[in-house]
């Protein structure tokens, strides 16, 4: 919580394993935090973040951490990052850019402060929790003890125990909502990102997740799908986070 405004990150690790987690990033946030090291600059994980970040279309802050190092040089990192596409801001770009350190705290609150005017500037009107629900599945998998469960970002509308639900073929109805803290919740609203257990299978990720008595179609699903990352935003931003190393 940030002047009273609720921040949601998706932490994605930054190794060249974790590919296909950052390409779920950019789907489900509205903002994403291009993190590079002040001292190690632009990697190749860093290049694919870029990629997935500009192909998303979604607005992202250029973070350089380490800021406290002695041998940090981030006229070096913003020249790789210039060179690689990224507009910054003050190099003729919109793309803002903040220098930052964990161990010192240098920053932190700038940082939250500049991820809430960015998504002031660039966020889309006509979300609510009394509209249907739309929710990105960030991760799932079959657990041995409870069965089929998904991690989702609600993006619109709200999720509430008892309610059913559809992505795309699969059922559910929702037995219960785990956040972060691994509290049990009656209800999750715009940008929360819960555990819900009650699906009759596995979803798949990245599948668009409905009321089942919303009305829409299979296919008015996948047009959703596709199209989310232009049309849908929440009332509390959405970090997408990527490690330098």
């Amino acid at each position: 919580i940030h002047n009273n405004n609720a921040i949601t990150f998706i932490d994605t690790p930054g190794h060249e394993a974790f590919s296909q987690m950052r390409g779920r990033g950019t789907q489900a946030a509205d903002i994403g935090l291009l993190v590079v090291s002040s001292k190690d600059g632009v990697m190749p994980q860093t290049k694919e973040s870029i990629g997935l970040l500009l192909a998303a279309k979604i607005p992202f802050i250029a973070v350089l951490t380490k800021a406290d190092l002695p041998d940090k040089n981030p006229e070096k990192v913003k020249q790789q990052l210039l060179k690689e596409g990224v507009l910054l801001e003050g190099y003729g770009g919109d793309v803002p850019v903040i220098e930052v350190s964990a161990k010192t705290n240098t920053n932190i609150k700038q940082l939250l402060d500049l991820i809430l005017l960015v998504y002031d500037m660039r966020k889309t009107s006509g979300i609510s929790e009394l509209n249907p629900l739309k929710a990105i599945v960030i991760e799932s998998k079959l657990d041995n003890r409870s069965g089929p469960k998904a991690t989702v970002v609600i993006k619109d509308g709200s999720l509430k125990l008892k309610d059913e639900i559809i992505v795309d073929e699969i059922i559910g109805k929702v037995k219960a909502l785990i956040n972060e803290k691994r509290e049990f919740l009656n209800k999750a609203v715009i940008g929360d990102a819960v555990e819900v257990l009650g699906f009759e299978k596995v979803p798949a990720v990245g599948s668009l997740v409905l009321n089942k008595n919303s009305g829409l179609s299979r296919l008015d699903k996948t047009a959703d799908s596709a199209k989310q990352d232009k049309n849908l935003s929440t009332n509390t931003p959405i970090g997408f986070f990527e490690e330098e190393k």
